[in-house]
């Protein structure tokens, strides 16, 4: 069959050039939403009276009952019919016959497929914040099961100051709930509709774009039918948001493969989630954080691979921009994986509240405790850095910590050290002290937890009402 387009041409595409150009090997992903948009656009048509409306209603039966043959795995996409669009129109045509040929009226590939795409990543973006939504509940419990819970809190991956364990992961899900805030925000400039910029200038045909916006859930239209059809901006974004909730999956994934090492012990991982050794039948390894921390290597990857795309591409479409959409696609499957396995994952996590409570025992932790302690008799804070400095140095030469120490050793330092030094260098006292907002003391973190809450509730409520209208 020839080429739909193939009116002005003399010769048949050249068979390497049909796989070259060919996009149907990944944009068939979007044909749900090509269908959608055509059934939109068709019943446009048929309202303003550019087509017969019993066109139009024809038209209509069979891209349904194209839809239906694809869900069933019936049609078979052909390279030679290049992209989603084409395979689609060409099989609307062979049911229907010549009348199916009218569904292209008023618009191009070009409008056409920016409408796909926006279709798409509209659906992905709610079901990704409500995926985002299931790991911060799963921190969210395990934060709840932990305020009692103490753990080294590290800077340069070097003990720094005790912490509550519900403390560290709620700032995961303070992470993630930017996360959250950015894909909201992107979801406002993925939708509005491009469809009726035509190739790049509109169309003659008396078309009414509003309608077919208010017809697919589209908030608004593009104002510049240029823009419309060259624009990937919402794609980039979507791509650099992604890249920072792979980065914040990937820290935690970092954490969670350290401290389910022996040296640390401080977490077991659920056996559904680790594999073992081919050689050795005692290991138990931590592949999932492992590969999401991987995984993260390539959304950076598509995320560059598009704007090197964009970067000097003139008005208003080019080829060129078939390579949005693998990248994409590719990022959306890698995030969908990660974010799926992350909520199980944590949910079902053993702490080793023992292990933590050992660590932070056997640490100079709070040693900066100490310092405050003198501050507070009145002793500038740089001589009590020095005063706490030598003390620690102490403890090392001597194989002491701290706690361990008699109050004549400490007055050996400052004669302004009294009993009051234990109470002071208590790991709970450590932590309850930290009482302003947004700070480690049990009653701030049991606050924040009920904030979080709230934040969750909300997001609930934004992905129920987005996922009706999707």
């Amino acid at each position: 069959m020839s080429k739909l387009w193939g009116g002005r041409f003399t010769k048949q595409t050249n068979k390497l050039v049909e796989e070259y150009t060919a996009s149907i090997g990944f944009d068939q992903a979007l044909a749900e939403e090509d269908i959608q948009g055509s059934l939109a656009h068709v019943a446009m048509l048929g309202k303003c009276g550019i087509i017969p409306q019993a066109d139009a209603d024809t038209i209509k039966e069979g891209l349904h009952t194209v839809l239906e043959r694809i869900r069933r795995g019936e049609i078979e996409f052909s390279v030679s019919d290049e992209d989603i669009h084409m395979n689609i129109e060409k099989n609307l045509i062979e049911a229907i016959g010549p009348v199916g040929g009218k569904l292209h009226t008023g618009r191009s590939r070009n409008d056409q497929v920016a409408t796909d795409m926006h279709l798409y990543l509209r659906g992905r973006v709610v079901s990704l914040v409500g995926m985002l939504h299931d790991v911060q509940a799963a921190l969210i419990g395990q934060a709840k099961d932990n305020l009692d819970t103490i753990v080294p809190g590290y800077t340069h991956l070097q003990r720094a100051q005790p912490i509550l364990f519900a403390h560290h992961l709620l700032a995961y899900v303070s992470m993630l709930e930017r996360d959250i805030d950015r894909l909201k925000d992107s979801y406002k400039r993925i939708n509005v509709l491009p469809l009726g910029a035509g190739a790049l200038a509109g169309t003659t045909f008396p078309i009414d774009r509003h309608f077919v916006a208010e017809q697919l859930g589209f908030d608004g239209v593009y104002e510049n039918s240029l823009d419309a059809v060259s624009d990937r901006d919402f794609i980039v974004e979507f791509l650099a948001g992604a890249s920072l909730i792979m980065t914040h999956l990937s820290r935690l994934s970092e954490e969670l493969v350290l401290w389910s090492s022996t040296e640390f012990g401080f977490v077991e991982l659920d056996d559904a989630f680790c594999t073992g050794s081919s050689i050795m039948p005692q290991k138990k390894n931590p592949d999932v954080p492992e590969l999401v921390r991987g995984k993260t290597g390539r959304v950076y990857g598509n995320l560059m691979g598009l704007l090197t795309v964009l970067k000097s591409l003139p008005l208003a479409y080019n080829k060129d921009m078939q390579e949005d959409k693998e990248g994409m696609f590719d990022t959306v499957a890698t995030l969908e994986g990660a974010l799926q396995l992350f909520a199980p994952m944590i949910a079902t996590m053993k702490v080793n509240k023992d292990r933590m409570r050992q660590a932070v025992n056997q640490d100079f932790s709070n040693a900066t405790d100490i310092a405050d302690f003198l501050v507070g008799k009145g002793l500038p804070f740089r001589q009590a850095h020095e005063v706490i400095g030598k003390t620690v140095l102490y403890c090392i030469q001597h194989g002491k910590y701290l706690l361990d120490l008699t109050l004549e050793e400490f007055q050996q330092f400052s004669d302004l050290f009294d009993d009051r030094i234990y109470e002071v260098l208590q790991p709970e006292a450590v932590v309850n002290a930290r009482n302003v907002y947004g700070g480690t003391a049990t009653g701030q973190v049991q606050a924040a937890i009920g904030r979080s809450e709230q934040l969750l509730a909300g997001t609930s409520t934004w992905f129920e009402k987005h996922q009706r209208s999707n």
